[in-house]
């Protein structure tokens, strides 16, 4: 698998687990899942999403 490919898989993923986190903090229908999670989904999403979405901008700037 390509470093491109990778790195855009990851980035997607750690939107999806941002969106989670985001989710079950505005709404309060996934009530097993306690408060403390939905704060370290959204905390690991972001950090996730901009670190990918940075590592890509300068993959792209490289070729």
């Amino acid at each position: 698998m390509n470093v491109k490919y990778r790195t855009i898989v990851t980035l997607v993923c750690s939107l999806l687990i941002f969106a989670v986190g985001m989710f079950r903090l505005l709404t309060e229908t996934l009530s097993s899942t306690p408060l403390f999670i939905a704060y370290i989904f959204i905390i690991t999403g972001l950090i996730g999403s901009v670190a990918n979405a940075i590592h890509l901008s300068k993959r792209q700037t490289n070729q």
